[in-house]
């Protein structure tokens, strides 16, 4: 119910930045790691649309970050990516590497990302299109396949 929560009120409209704000005091007091995931996707999301560099900045260390969560430092990274222009370092090429599993994949599935293709592996599709749209379409969506 918080991961919907903060989904739905990443899409309101937020001038005043009041929703962004909430995210970030709702941020500092929860314990679940796919929760705070979504809420540094909800943040990117807010971001996108009522652009602030000091929350641009913030998801850029959450993904720098090792003490946090592996869903919050992968979350990060995708926002990061979302909110800006600037090529991928290495540095967040290997962090993506090291953290986009498939058994990650499975557990973030209730993640807004996951939606892509009907929320099988939804996470490993969406980094692979940011960080590599030249490559083909690893993730057959033959009947057989294993996450299927």
């Amino acid at each position: 119910m918080r991961i919907d929560a903060a989904y739905a009120l990443a899409t309101a409209a937020d001038p005043g930045h009041t929703v962004r704000a909430a995210f970030a005091a709702r941020f500092v007091k929860e314990q679940d790691p796919m929760v705070l995931a979504a809420l540094v996707l909800a943040t990117a999301e807010t971001t996108r649309a009522h652009p602030h560099r000091p929350a641009t900045t913030w998801i850029r260390e959450m993904w720098q970050d090792r003490a946090q969560a592996p869903e919050v430092r992968l979350a990060a990274a995708i926002g990061w990516l979302c909110l800006t222009d600037e090529p991928a370092p290495d540095t967040l090429h290997t962090t993506v590497g090291v953290l986009t599993t498939e058994e990650r994949a499975r557990a973030m599935n209730a993640l807004p990302m996951a939606a892509v293709n009907d929320n099988k592996l939804g996470l490993l599709r969406c980094v692979r299109r940011m960080l590599h749209p030249e490559e083909p379409e690893p993730y057959s969506d033959a009947p057989w396949a294993p996450w299927r």
